[in-house]
């Protein structure tokens, strides 16, 4: 993904955090995590609060494999180390949700498919993975979750909705999901195509 699409990303992003950013409780509860993933793996943001969170432009090169499996692993090691469990004598955080944006398909498919069931027993909130254009593969991101979306192209407006949708699901999850309940995610916009 690059030129238009990118900017289209990077615009709605800034969208999804600008209206997550209304709601007083996810402003007190809400924190954001970005990794991106091409042929290299970063840890674009850690762990952060949503009052202090700035998104950074997220770029991709305009070819290269797609390291999900390796995106995957970055992910799990920094919910182990980073999201606190509660138990009897202290206050956990609330569920993790887990958000997957691809316009491929893994290159590492044998890590990813190590790594779906690690990221499995996470216990997250919600997974949801979304293939975006025509080159992605959604039997692949089936094997991760049963929550995935198509989005036909990559346009600025479906974008928009797609993470109008996202901001969406998590103000739910930030108000009802706390440590044991699933997110029920809300139906997406006419846009987005739910994989059955």
């Amino acid at each position: 993904m690059y030129g238009e699409p990118i900017e289209a990303l990077n615009n709605a992003l800034n969208g999804m955090i600008n209206t997550l950013r209304t709601d007083p409780q996810a402003l007190d509860s809400l924190w954001v995590s970005i990794i991106t993933f091409n042929r290299e793996v970063e840890d674009l943001v850690s762990l952060t609060d949503l009052a202090s969170f700035q998104l950074p432009e997220i770029q991709c090169p305009k070819s290269g494999p797609t390291h999900t499996g390796k995106a995957l692993e970055v992910a799990y090691e920094k919910i182990k180390s980073e999201v606190v469990k509660g138990s009897k004598t202290k206050k956990g955080d609330w569920r993790p949700l887990l958000f997957l944006f691809t316009d491929g398909k893994p290159s590492d498919l044998l890590l990813y498919r190590s790594m779906v069931p690690k990221i499995k027993s996470l216990n997250f909130g919600a997974i949801v993975c979304c293939a975006a254009g025509g080159q992605s593969n959604t039997e692949i991101l089936k094997e991760l979750t049963n929550d995935v979306v198509q989005l036909d192209s990559t346009d600025p407006e479906m974008l928009r909705q797609f993470f109008k949708w996202v901001s969406e699901t998590i103000e739910i999850g930030n108000k009802s999901v706390g440590t044991t309940e699933a997110v029920a995610l809300p139906p997406p916009p006419s846009q987005v195509h739910l994989v059955i």
